[in-house]
């Protein structure tokens, strides 16, 4: 399921990135495609969040698992905001995406830097102490994209 799933959103990603059919890319679809790529992240940081909160028992492995899909899901995120999508179905997000693209650019690689990061720590964590620090990391930086770069 993994793997399909990575292929699918990789695929799209892909897709939306390579100049010709981005022309052909309707802004409705690239948004959808952004709410999905949002969607599936939110769905992978809530069992996380939940242990660190100490409202699910810590479990490496899933923990584990759950932090390669946010990091997964980071490295396709950036492909979600192509140009022009800041119009067309409803979007939460701002213009500033597009006119501050060197600000949007830093969060975005923040957030993949800090993904990443989790994942390092997740490998070996041995208990949710070791975890708690990063996901909090991971937490702000996601934090930094909403203040500047999205509607609330």
């Amino acid at each position: 399921m993994k793997h399909a799933l990575i292929a699918a959103l990789i695929g799209t990603s892909t897709l939306l990135a390579s100049g010709s059919v981005l022309a052909q890319v309707k802004p409705e679809d690239v948004i959808k495609y952004r709410k999905s790529v949002y969607t599936v992240a939110a769905w992978h940081m809530r069992p996380l969040g939940a242990m660190v909160k100490g409202q699910m028992p810590f479990d490496q492995a899933v923990f584990l698992k759950n932090a390669e899909m946010v990091a997964d899901i980071a490295s396709v995120a950036p492909e979600a905001f192509a140009p022009g999508s800041d119009k067309g179905a409803e979007t939460r997000a701002k213009p500033e995406i597009w006119s501050d693209a060197a600000g949007f650019k830093k969060v975005m690689d923040n957030f993949q830097a800090e993904t990443a990061k989790l994942v390092q720590v997740a490998r070996t964590a041995k208990d949710v102490d070791a975890v708690r620090g990063q996901f909090s990391a991971v937490a702000k930086s996601c934090g930094a994209c909403h203040d500047s770069y999205r509607v609330k």
